[in-house]
């Protein structure tokens, strides 16, 4: 009888696993759907498991691992979360459940319990570095937490050689950091060595470096760390791999050049570790959410890949993206041991969605290689790039009377509020601050930012009312200064001027009449500037001149050859004449072949419904992160539409002879405050993937090969490739990436010949 009794229980047990009763499975599926179980660790910790229990390990957990204290992943304990809450134990609900419901959001921890001693304060000293110091091309950060592995370190970094610059950080522990600091520097005297404070693992001292530009200049910056991974048996040789993997005995100087070569390439990581986030959240996903929500990425989440381990090789964008986050000491957990959950393991996570962002990959060593050998597609770089160009920045008496006293489109741009959590706003300025462009040398500084990121010739806004010329200084004063290398062209700015900056409805404050004859008045207003040696004739030939909206002229066919005959008859000769592709049509249909190219000109005529995820017809796709009540603008995915202007389909539609355009993003919060449109998504990453899709394939069908950007700096429309204090030169340096950086051939593209 003992014998039937034992195989019956077996049974029971086998069906109770197999067909578990309703409550478990809910109670499965949502450890499941929140990434709160790590069956490959169950099974390695609980190796006795009979083979239906590690095929069904969820279950099992659910069924019997909870009650017996098994840890579902190594982050949580059903025993340390019933110990440190009473309540829950007295409740009787699951200890996992109930953190997983409620627990969580309130704060409470089921971490184990770790077993390191408190370490010593240490108060940072302020950091700081000289931009214009000698570098190599290359930089290493080692993070010391554990000195006995500096060793083994030590020789690793000596078999490299010089070819890097090192900075090394070490966790403090009072004099035994003190003497372990003197014992490198005198191995490496060239290092910078500093010790930290125990906080944020070996995120929170890279950061510490990064933030105070320690990697600024470098062609890519390697990142290890002594780790030592004690919660799992094999954490010597996992620690070994990672570092052999990126810093291999021989080779490593030939993998670095695969690795600047791959355009596709992120980060560099050794063998295997290249994780998919779906399968390694563990407690992670909400706080790696919430940090990729700073920059506006959050909708990334699910696909995101990331390098296990936090030891790779990373390139600037990455870099330069990652600083963006912003973040310092203080937002990191004091260190208690954990094991998982902190703002260090999900910065480790996120910084895959910044280069999924940037459609660009996590490569591991072998692939690096491999893809080496393979013959890959270069991609397009544009003939000629020009950039719209705003005046705006200086007082003028007509935005005196409107807008106050001494009202400049700075004023917007500084009261800019932030309308749903993670938007950028405001976005101040960094390199050229707060500038008036009355001053000339502001333009020349931003000529030589272009000229270093590949911009051939800025498009500059002419305000010309019947005569009547505003904000018009700059450019005179341009002029009296030859020694300004200021390459530049024209766009009549001829929409009226309206209360509420659209150009399309409100009150009108300054109109555009098109009184007759006007074709003469505005062709004599243009001489001085075309006839200046830095203005642009991009075919080498003609100077180039470009109409904003043409459909807003009375008879368009007419007044374009008069303008032409005008030109022709002051000793011009003929000139290049382009229009704006604009999204509303004017009162006067405007045949393609009138001008020799259109601009494209995002997000003009690029916005569709499906695009809104706020305000469209779908109303709120945000949800809790969406706008405050009160908010009655526009929000739209910016990836979406930089996907729309690379389709064949949308590309057909747009005139003949169009010059491909794009924008490093779109929110004039500046301007309309509650009423604003946003592109949702738009910063240097999400704008180098776009630039990157032109440049394999729609750019090779443009006007001469040629590229549009909007804009070089419209602040109050955060349509600027003018660094940023958020995102610095990143702009600059993705498009630096596309064209090449500065042309040697550049002072003298575009320019008359005489």
């Amino acid at each position: 009888m003992g014998r039937v009794h034992f195989r019956r229980a077996r049974l029971g047990k086998a069906l109770q696993l197999i067909f578990p009763p309703r409550h478990l499975r809910r109670y499965a599926r949502m450890i499941g759907r929140k990434g709160a179980f790590d069956a490959r660790f169950y099974r390695r910790e609980y190796p006795d498991l009979h083979w239906a229990c590690r095929l069904w390990a969820r279950r099992h957990y659910v069924t019997w691992g909870e009650q017996m204290g098994h840890r579902p992943m190594p982050e949580f304990s059903p025993v340390e979360y019933l110990r440190l809450n009473p309540d829950v134990a007295h409740s009787g609900i699951p200890p996992l459940m109930h953190f997983l419901s409620s627990g969580r959001g309130e704060g409470r921890s089921g971490q184990p319990r770790g077993s390191a001693k408190p370490l010593p304060g240490f108060t940072m000293p302020r950091l700081r570095f000289d931009p214009d110091r000698p570098r190599a091309r290359f930089a290493l950060h080692a993070h010391i937490y554990y000195p006995d592995l500096w060793p083994e370190f030590a020789t690793r970094l000596a078999e490299i050689g010089d070819g890097l610059d090192l900075y090394i950080t070490l966790t403090w522990r009072g004099d035994e950091t003190r003497w372990l600091c003197d014992e490198i520097a005198e191995r490496f005297p060239r290092a910078f060595i500093t010790p930290v404070p125990n906080r944020g693992r070996d995120i929170l001292p890279f950061l510490l470096l990064a933030n105070a530009g320690a990697f600024d200049g470098y062609e890519a910056l390697c990142k290890i760390h002594t780790k030592k991974s004690p919660h799992r048996d094999d954490g010597d040789r996992w620690r070994r791999h990672l570092i052999d993997g990126i810093l291999p005995a021989k080779g490593l100087w030939q993998d670095l050049e695969r690795f600047l070569g791959d355009d596709r390439a992120a980060f560099w990581v050794a063998d295997g570790q290249a994780y998919a986030a779906r399968d390694w959240w563990g407690i992670n996903r909400d706080k790696t959410g919430a940090l990729l929500r700073r920059v506006e990425l959050e909708k990334l989440l699910d696909d995101l890949r990331f390098p296990a381990g936090s030891i790779y090789w990373m390139k600037p964008l990455m870099l330069g993206m990652i600083k963006s986050l912003r973040l310092d000491a203080p937002m990191f957990e004091p260190e208690q041991g954990q094991i998982d959950g902190t703002l260090a393991h999900a910065v480790e996570r996120a910084i895959g969605g910044l280069a999924l962002a940037a459609g660009q990959h996590i490569r591991e060593t072998s692939e690096l290689r491999t893809l080496a050998r393979a013959a890959c597609a270069t991609p397009v770089a544009p003939s000629y790039v020009s950039a719209f160009y705003l005046p705006q920045f200086h007082p003028i008496p007509e935005n005196d009377a409107w807008w106050g006293q001494g009202f400049t489109e700075w004023r917007g741009v500084v009261d800019a509020a932030s309308a749903y959590p993670g938007h950028l706003q405001p976005m101040r300025p960094a390199d050229l601050g707060y500038y008036d462009l009355r001053a000339t040398e502001v333009m020349g500084d931003q000529a030589a930012l272009a000229r270093d990121a590949g911009v051939d010739g800025f498009c500059v806004y002419h305000y010309w009312f019947d005569g009547r010329r505003v904000l018009e200084q700059p450019l005179d004063r341009l002029l009296a200064r030859p020694e300004v290398d200021f390459p530049f062209y024209l766009c009549w700015a001829n929409e009226s001027w309206r209360r509420n900056w659209d150009g399309l409805s409100g009150e009108v404050l300054l109109d555009q009449s098109y009184a007759p004859g006007f074709e003469a008045a505005l062709v004599a207003s243009t001489l001085p500037y075309m006839r200046d040696p830095r203005y642009q004739r991009p075919d080498g030939l003609r100077p180039r001149f470009v109409i904003y909206r043409p459909e807003d002229m009375p008879a368009p066919d007419q007044n374009v050859a008069r303008l032409r005959r005008a030109w022709a008859e002051a000793g011009i000769g003929p000139v290049e004449l382009g229009a704006v592709s604009f999204h509303v049509g004017g009162k006067s249909p405007v045949d393609p072949a009138l001008f020799e190219f259109w601009v494209e000109m995002p997000p003009h005529g690029l916005v569709k419904g499906e695009d809104y995820i706020f305000g469209g017809s779908a109303g709120n796709r945000m949800g809790a992160c969406g706008p405050a009540a009160g908010f009655a603008g526009l929000i739209y995915d910016y990836r979406s539409v930089a996907e729309r202007s690379l389709t064949r389909r949308y590309r057909a539609g747009l005139p003949p002879n169009t010059i491909a355009g794009i924008m490093p993003g779109w929110d004039n919060s500046a301007r309309r405050g509650a009423r604003a449109h946003i592109a949702h998504g738009a910063n240097p990453a999400s704008f180098r993937k776009w630039l990157r899709g032109l440049c394999d394939g729609p750019l090779e069908q443009s006007y001469r090969g040629e590229l549009f950007i909007n804009a070089w700096n419209e602040w109050a429309e955060k349509a600027m490739l003018e660094p940023s204090a958020r995102f610095g030169r990143l702009n600059l340096d993705v498009l630096a990436e596309a064209t090449g950086g500065r042309r040697a051939a550049l002072p003298d593209r575009g320019r008359a010949h005489g």
